[in-house]
């Protein structure tokens, strides 16, 4: 819109397109609620106050008008959905605006993989920013299908939707001085960069944020988030599908720093997206917990917008963006209308006019893998000149190394067993919740399949297994046998990518994820029905977990504490190396 013809409509000189009265509006620069009326012109705010005429006028019937939401950082790789089905979930709850790393599809496809994602959410409801994004592959420790260097990132700097640099998650490589990690951030020095540090502390952590990076995501105790604070690090709340952190946090926030943080989702699925919603959910748990509403509708409105520069946006104000968000009341969060630059687009959680979405050429399938052919076993232990045993239990009674699953976490924690043992090698015991778990490395055809063993999933029988494997997205499987482990993985393999759940030689349940193994190119609805029905079925074979297959997922992210399996082997995080699964 012409800036002189906005500035018309503000002086009160040409009518508005919408005029919304009778309503509310949170001024999230003083914190005060204001009875006035908001003129809109195209997609822009044009004033506040009386006296404004419109060529069309809605009464807001004394509900509260607010900015739209924005999500701080999000994997909409994660929804499971294209960027216009992931739009149509959370626009009706209130996001408009989200800033998004897309690595998953990055570690799959490259550059092609970031560039499609710029491309399929293009002129949707939802503004979609990028970060660049910083560690594909995350470290040497995984095998992914891309490798972005300094020298790649630095070609979407002139994208007017990336933003900085996404979040980087080889705080290894930062922390000790890496070159190629340094010349990453260099690149980007001036722009957003995004940390992620968990756990980091002490002089590691100064050490972190003296490199570059100005937020951090992945905070789980009140204590970690006041240590980033005090350090300078703009912190954001996650409640995501498998880390709710959210609550456990809020003992750190004070009205000292309530302007340092923001709130965002990072990887939640359509069964949440859709009954809990995204961040309107974190603003009805934030006031349950004592946040002042004002307050909160700040960590989600005021604070990314101005962190991330994002200035046309984050308040009812004049010249903002017409991104607004009509609720009830500041407890309930009840979202009665969305606006999306000016136009209606959702109302009382329906979506109304709805451009196409784009569909640009899908990039070609990553599935150069054979689950009929990948070894599965784990080595057997070591006899007392440090060979294999052969057969029989060892002498010793050598313990392995174990990764523990903790519920609602993507932390996991490590213990060391005693493993049953057949014909000389451990093997699954669902009774003692023992699982093994595998990653076929499936983007170069190596054959690698890194193989350990897991608690904390519950699974009695079967095996569940995917291609969402953060962040290679390798094949990653965690069953109580092999035949149901192998199973599962060809049906996954066949589909050219996705999740199910198998027992014996039986597919109990598939979801197809054809999109880099990652996403559907079905309506969200259809989605969600097809991720209820593999989460159904893998609880059906005892797995208690909220959804076990994100929890599955991280099992294999070599970049969060403190064990993980890649195609390579065993991680020891915290060594950031590979360890011997045996102890």
């Amino acid at each position: 819109m012409d800036r002189s013809a906005l500035l018309a409509v503000s002086r009160g000189e040409e009518p508005a397109d919408l005029l919304l009265t009778g309503g509310r509006v949170l001024n999230v620069f003083t914190g005060e609620v204001e009875e006035v009326d908001v003129a809109l012109a195209g997609p822009f705010i044009a004033g506040l106050g009386e006296g404004y005429s419109a060529r069309r006028t809605v009464d807001l019937g004394g509900d509260l008008l607010l900015p739209g939401f924005i999500d701080a950082h999000v994997h909409i790789e994660s929804s499971l959905c294209t960027p216009g089905e992931f739009a149509r979930a959370v626009v009706p709850r209130g996001t408009t605006t989200v800033v998004s790393d897309p690595h998953e599809i990055a570690n799959v496809h490259g550059l092609e993989g970031i560039r499609w994602m710029l491309a399929a959410s293009e002129g949707l409801p939802l503004t979609v920013f990028l970060m660049a994004s910083s560690c594909v592959p995350a470290t040497h420790l995984g095998t992914a299908g891309g490798a972005l260097d300094a020298e790649a990132l630095s070609t979407l700097l002139t994208h007017p939707r990336v933003l900085g640099l996404a979040e980087v998650m080889n705080f290894p490589g930062v922390i000790h001085g890496d070159p190629e990690m340094l010349a990453r951030l260099a690149a980007f020095r001036g722009r957003p960069i995004d940390g992620h540090a968990p756990g980091v502390t002490g002089q590691a952590l100064n050490a972190y944020v003296a490199a570059g990076p100005s937020t951090d995501h992945e905070c789980t105790t009140a204590e970690e988030a006041r240590e980033k604070l005090r350090r300078g690090l703009f912190v954001l709340l996650r409640e995501a599908t498998n880390a709710h952190n959210l609550r456990a946090l809020v003992p750190a926030l004070s009205p000292g720093v309530y302007g340092r943080v923001a709130l965002c989702t990072d990887d939640r699925q359509p069964p949440d997206l859709l009954d809990e919603g995204g961040i309107d959910a974190m603003l009805r748990i934030l006031v349950e917990e004592g946040i002042p509403g004002v307050e909160a509708v700040r960590m989600a409105t005021l604070n990314p917008a101005g962190h991330y520069g994002l200035h046309d946006r984050g308040a009812v104000a004049p010249g903002r963006r017409a991104d607004l968000v009509v609720v009830e009341d500041l407890v309930s969060f009840r979202i009665r209308e969305v606006f999306a630059g000016g136009v209606p687009v959702a109302r009382d959680g329906s979506v109304l006019a709805w451009p196409t979405a784009p569909r640009p050429p899908v990039p070609a399938p990553s599935m150069q893998v054979d689950p009929a052919g990948v070894e599965l076993d784990f080595p057997r232990p070591p006899g007392p000149s440090g060979g294999e045993v052969d057969s029989g239990p060892s002498p010793a009674r050598a313990r392995i190394r174990v990764i523990e699953a903790l519920p609602d976490q993507i932390v996991t924690g490590r213990q060391e067993w005693i493993p049953t043992l057949l014909d000389g090698r451990p093997v699954p015991d669902p009774a003692r919740d023992l699982l093994k778990i595998v990653v076929m490395e499936r983007h170069t055809g190596s054959g690698r399949c890194g193989v350990g063993f897991v608690t904390g999933m519950g699974l009695r029988a079967g095996a569940i297994a995917g291609t969402v494997a953060h962040d290679h997205h390798n094949l990653i499987a965690v069953g109580a046998d092999d035949l149901s482990i192998r199973t599962a993985a060809l049906a996954v393999a066949r589909s050219g990518g996705g999740l199910a759940v198998a027992r014996g030689d039986e597919v109990m349940a598939l979801l197809p994820l054809p999109l880099g193994g990652l996403m559907s190119l079905d309506p969200v609805e259809q989605v969600r029905e097809g991720l209820d029905r593999v989460v159904a079925a893998a609880r059906e074979l005892g797995s208690p977990l909220h959804d076990p297959f994100m929890a599955m997922s991280f099992l294999g992210l070599e970049v969060i504490p403190t064990l993980k399996l890649t195609d390579r082997g065993l991680v020891d995080v915290e060594l950031f190396r590979l360890v011997d699964p045996w102890v």
